[in-house]
């Protein structure tokens, strides 16, 4: 796993490549997009009006835990077209990992501007997804906050993958023709939905938005903002939903963090790898410091090559990740 990736927008059939590069952190082999959020609202809404299919999905410390159990969703994750960050799990594993920080941008947040940014440019919406009345409660409140907001359809989630019920929810996507549709099924059915079935709705973009919907129609309030901008959202939601919630975050949680500091251990565990056959590598002149190889011994690395010694480069950086993940535990 790299700690820095380059996520490139490829062409998808005969379609050219797109030539803007996008940063990202490669976080458990899920690149993970670095824009702040602005930027990624300004991107994603005017994807909208190109005609070409889009995937966008999330990252949180759920979606990690359940992409390592989860056959395909991998793959669903890297073959989206843009993931951010929806969780300071994932913010946490990025600095215990030493990668780039990528920004937090959650649904609930988000919403109020892509509805604007939509009712300005008149891209149609579609909600799918949450219990039957919810995307409908959800589409009828986004229209009275944004009159000139054209929400196009809504259907609920509760139908099974490759079944008949999907056919027909494909096909009134399909006679909408929304420029954005949000999916909002819940990790990983939502994933893999889009994965299977973007292709099929005539050029949307098509946006995993986990439980969205409920925020949205009023069912389920925002957790105070002091709890929300400190990491503590969780907390809040496992209070007022235990029934639902606390496997996710009571045993989750932990498990995610389990996985932090074993990845963090695995990182240590290859830089000391390269500090300790560095001077088998390199030649033990080299490492020795008296500026020469030895006799015979072919040159592997350019003469313009850093001549610091490896193992004074590596071993601080392979103890960082460690130390980290202690500080952490014991606060």
């Amino acid at each position: 796993m790299s700690a820095h990736a380059i996520r490139t927008e490829s062409g998808i059939g005969n379609e050219p490549p797109l030539p803007a590069p996008r940063p990202s952190s490669a976080i458990f082999d899920i690149p993970i997009d670095l824009a702040p959020p602005a930027e990624l609202l300004r991107t994603i809404s005017s994807w909208a009006g190109q005609q070409r299919t889009r995937r966008v999905m999330y990252v949180n410390a759920h979606v990690v835990n359940q992409s390592r159990v989860t056959p395909g969703l991998v793959t669903a994750l890297r073959g989206a077209d843009l993931v951010y960050c929806d969780g300071y799990g994932v913010r946490l594993a990025a600095r215990v990992l030493n990668m780039p920080v990528p920004h937090r941008m959650t649904g609930a947040d988000w919403i109020w501007g892509l509805a604007t940014l939509c009712e300005r440019s008149r891209q149609p919406i579609y909600l799918l997804g949450s219990e039957p009345p919810i995307a409908r409660e959800a589409a009828y409140r986004l229209q009275k906050l944004y009159p000139r907001l054209d929400v196009v359809g809504a259907h609920h989630g509760f139908f099974d993958l490759d079944s008949a019920h999907n056919d027909r929810v494909i096909e009134d996507i399909k006679a909408h023709a929304p420029g954005i549709v949000l999916v909002g099924m819940g990790t990983p059915k939502q994933e893999l939905w889009v994965d299977r079935y973007a292709a099929e709705l005539d050029g949307a973009v098509v946006w995993t938005v986990g439980a969205l919907f409920d925020y949205v129609s009023g069912h389920t309030p925002r957790a105070p903002r002091w709890l929300a901008d400190n990491g503590l959202e969780w907390i809040f939601r496992l209070a007022i939903d235990p029934s639902r919630m606390w496997r996710r975050y009571l045993i989750g949680n932990p498990i995610f963090l389990s996985r932090v500091a074993g990845e963090a251990h695995r990182v240590a565990g290859e830089a000391h790898r390269v500090a300790r056959d560095a001077p088998r590598i390199w030649g033990e002149g080299h490492v020795a410091g008296n500026g020469h190889w030895p006799a015979g011994a072919p040159h592997p690395l350019p003469a313009a090559a850093p001549q610091t010694p490896a193992p004074a480069r590596l071993l601080p950086l392979a103890r960082r990740p460690l130390v980290r993940v202690r500080a952490i535990a014991e606060r």
